[in-house]
């Protein structure tokens, strides 16, 4: 990963874009106060009515950020593919520029010093996480939410590849997952780790022939890619936001799985029953019938990918000593382990 401090000059140091954009005064609304929320690719600015993002100008193995030109691509694409699934959420791209007098401006006509995703702020006591973690969520919920994501992958035409090469897309990944899991500065149990990856590699071998039928029936499409409970507000009709905008292969996606990824972490944070229920309504709504062994399958490969994003967290000086996301790696490693054994609990 390339360090931002590594960056090609701009003509306005990152540190200037984010002190302007804390202050409640650079808005055209004129909020009484602004949140600044940062992710692993972005800083969120929340006023009361809206959320502007900032992608931080990073460069990773299949992302480069670096540039202005980069950055609006990506704000527009963005815009573009969540709109499918979240139209009234996403406004449009907006510019930062820097007027005659040096200062600078959301949305003015001066110079374009980088570029900013635009949305309606949505209510975080509304997101499935926050409902789910409160107990809140009903199987009602689940129903509108499998209704919504049937509706969406049957508006989307069937991704043209090969089976084999998507199932070795999965074969690469995990033995990805297995390379950095098993790095000694994460002190992962060595022993558990290689266990888990060597039964993920057994079940995709399991599933290859049912994997090659489900990409030859056109049930790979280009769909979410990041399918979790913070990214789906409930109502007033639920909404589903932050697409993998930057990967269009992390798009490239069975249906089942996506649906497998929301179960999963349905069940993380508390509600194995809810998971249960999302996956019969898609049943039900879809005629798709994917076998448990293929959902089990999925969600042990989306647990292990999750758990080498967390670790992936501690390479980042602010969270270098903070327990929290070796801990969720162990989380997830534990639910690989409790889906590759679907059969004795079942």
């Amino acid at each position: 990963m390339s360090n931002i401090r590594d960056q090609p000059a701009e003509p306005v140091p990152l540190e200037a874009k984010l002190t302007f954009l804390r202050q409640p005064s650079s808005y055209p609304e004129a909020p009484y106060r602004v949140e600044a929320l940062e992710t692993h690719m972005a800083w969120v600015f929340l006023t009361t009515r809206h959320a502007y993002k900032l992608k931080k100008p990073v460069c990773y193995d299949a992302i480069d950020f670096r540039t202005i030109a980069a950055r609006r691509h990506f704000c527009e694409e963005e815009v573009r593919l969540n709109r499918r699934l979240a139209p009234d959420v996403y406004l449009g791209v907006v510019p930062l520029t820097l007027n005659t007098d040096h200062h600078l401006e959301v949305g003015g006509n001066g110079e374009v010093v980088d570029w900013l995703v635009r949305m309606h702020r949505l209510p975080g006591e509304f997101m499935l996480d926050y409902v789910l973690r409160h107990g809140h969520a009903s199987a009602r919920d689940m129903q509108c939410i499998a209704s919504r994501l049937v509706a969406f992958f049957q508006s989307l035409p069937p991704v043209d590849i090969d089976g084999s090469a998507y199932r070795d897309r999965y074969a690469r990944q995990i033995a990805a997952c297995a390379h950095e899991l098993l790095q000694p500065a994460y002190r992962l149990p060595a022993a558990q780790v290689r266990l888990v990856c060597h039964r993920q590699h057994s079940a995709l071998d399991r599933m290859a022939a049912r994997i090659d039928w489900r990409v030859a029936d056109g049930l790979v499409i280009e769909g979410h890619g990041d399918l979790r409970p913070e990214h789906i507000c409930l109502y007033p009709a639920p909404a589903i936001i932050d697409c993998l905008e930057f990967s269009r292969t992390l798009r490239i996606v069975d249906r089942a799985d996506e649906i497998a990824f929301l179960a999963l972490e349905t069940e993380r944070l508390g509600a194995p029953a809810l998971a249960a229920t999302l996956v019969q309504q898609y049943r039900a709504l879809s005629h798709d019938r994917p076998t448990p062994g293929l959902l089990h399958f999925y969600q042990g490969y989306r647990a292990l990918v999750r758990a080498t994003l967390a670790v992936a967290h501690l390479k980042e000086a602010r969270f270098r000593y903070s327990p929290k996301w070796a801990a969720s790696a162990m989380n997830y490693l534990q639910l690989a382990e409790r889906h590759q054994n679907w059969r004795v609990r079942s």
